[in-house]
């Protein structure tokens, strides 16, 4: 039996070659046929409309780290910049950079793996109990990105007997979260509490409610009232879930976020945010709040069971981040981030502009309607020194173009004068105010 198990083995290779040679011929003979033309035609008239309608994106090349005052490609003097997530100025800061090299030489580059099988480090679980104690939680589980912690939040703890309520002008990773699970969706008007309230009477049929909405709305710089979005969720036995990422740590008395400035920490249910931006503007995103929900994310969520785990570097930088904070290292409110955003919109209302958002946040965006006027006009600002960004279709609605600006507590008095001057000047040559 051994031997015809051999001579069959034989028999086998023996043919393998041919076989092997004709699958590659015929897989050589598929890749080397052209494409059809017409998808590529579709995709290239699609982006020329792109071109020719003001909404193409191009990329600015930066060529130092991210700073108030930074070098670009484009300019050969610095410019200031007023367009980064860059709140508390932490992006650059040498006591973050330092323990990132340091953190890199005692933890090494990366983890080569996933949590659950052989990626999570000593400061892994450090960082995970910091942010629990600097939100006043129960647990925490990190994501390579809140984009991440959002896309596995919903399928995980939703179901179809259940049912999520979101807000309109939620975050595109929220809504992308929502697609993902087979929960009722119900959709209420910006910050319209009425219009929650009648879609939490619609789904009471479900088992469970989940109220979804940002904290600080990243395109707008609005603030959902999450007071009254707490009361509704008791008066409706639903649960709440806050998208932080434009208010943790510097938005609140403490810089604890929009459950902290209205008061309801204890009726948040889950919380997302990310280290990508005040928190020291690298890489990476959290969920964190009730055990239970922390408890079936570590043992459910994709994004978490099948990415590799946050670098080292940037772990060990992030827990320097929380360790400044409760430090006082910067207090919120001596960086004056509320004052600085309230007097920059201020100003741009008297000059004529229309500006959106919420009095003391930092996102102050500046209306201007037409795709290529904000092209434009981003481009004429960075001439004068001033880096901004315009946001056009799919980033924001249609006919809702803006210059969306970003005071850091690194802005300086002179640096919001400066830009305050270009705006003026770069509106009153489009048009967009009177001379």
């Amino acid at each position: 039996m051994a031997g015809l198990s051999g001579r069959c083995t034989t028999a086998r290779l023996a043919l393998l070659p041919s076989r092997v040679g004709a699958r590659a011929a015929s897989r050589g003979a598929s890749t080397s046929a052209p494409a059809p033309a017409a998808f590529y035609d579709r995709l290239g008239a699609q982006l020329q409309q792109m071109e020719a309608g003001g909404t193409f994106k191009r990329e600015r090349v930066i060529t130092g780290p991210m700073e108030p005052r930074m070098k670009v490609a484009d300019s050969a003097q610095p410019v200031l910049n007023f367009c980064a997530n860059n709140y508390l100025g932490l992006s650059n800061h040498p006591r973050l950079v330092q323990v990132a090299q340091q953190t890199l030489a005692t933890h090494g580059l990366g983890m080569s793996s996933v949590r659950f099988i052989c990626g999570t480090q000593d400061i892994h679980k450090q960082l995970e109990d910091a942010i629990s104690a600097f939100h006043g939680t129960e647990d925490t589980i990190l994501f390579p990105s809140c984009f991440d912690a959002n896309a596995g939040l919903f399928e995980t703890i939703l179901t179809e007997e259940d049912a999520v309520l979101s807000d309109a002008l939620n975050h595109a990773s929220i809504i992308d979260g929502i697609r993902l699970c087979k929960a009722k969706r119900f959709r209420y008007e910006h910050l319209n509490m009425a219009d929650l309230e009648e879609k939490l009477i619609a789904a009471q049929g479900a088992r469970s409610r989940l109220i979804a909405t940002d904290g600080a709305f990243s395109m707008d710089g609005d603030v959902a009232p999450l007071d009254e979005i707490c009361a509704l969720a008791r008066k409706y036995d639903a649960q709440v879930f806050v998208d932080e990422c434009h208010a943790t740590g510097f938005f609140g008395p403490t810089g604890k976020g929009t459950p902290e400035h209205f008061g309801v920490e204890a009726s948040v249910d889950v919380i997302n945010s990310t280290l990508g931006k005040a928190l020291g503007g690298a890489t990476g995103g959290y969920s964190t709040g009730r055990k239970e929900i922390i408890g079936m994310l570590r043992q459910k969520a994709r994004p978490y069971l099948f990415s590799n785990s946050m670098a080292p570097a940037v772990v060990g930088a992030s827990l320097e981040v929380f360790k400044m904070l409760k430090e006082g290292i910067a207090p919120v409110a001596e960086l004056q981030v509320w004052r600085k955003a309230s007097s920059f919109r201020a100003t741009l209302r008297a000059a004529g502009f229309t500006v959106s958002g919420a009095e003391a946040h930092p996102i102050v965006p500046v209306m201007l309607g037409d795709a290529r006027l904000a092209v434009e006009f981003a481009d004429e600002m960075l001439a004068a020194g001033v880096y901004v960004i315009g946001f056009c279709y799919p980033v924001v609605p249609l006919g809702a173009a803006r210059i969306r600006t970003q005071i850091s507590a690194a802005h300086s008095d002179a640096d919001l004068d400066y830009a305050l001057d270009a705006f003026i000047r770069v509106g009153k040559a489009k048009g967009v105010i009177p001379p």
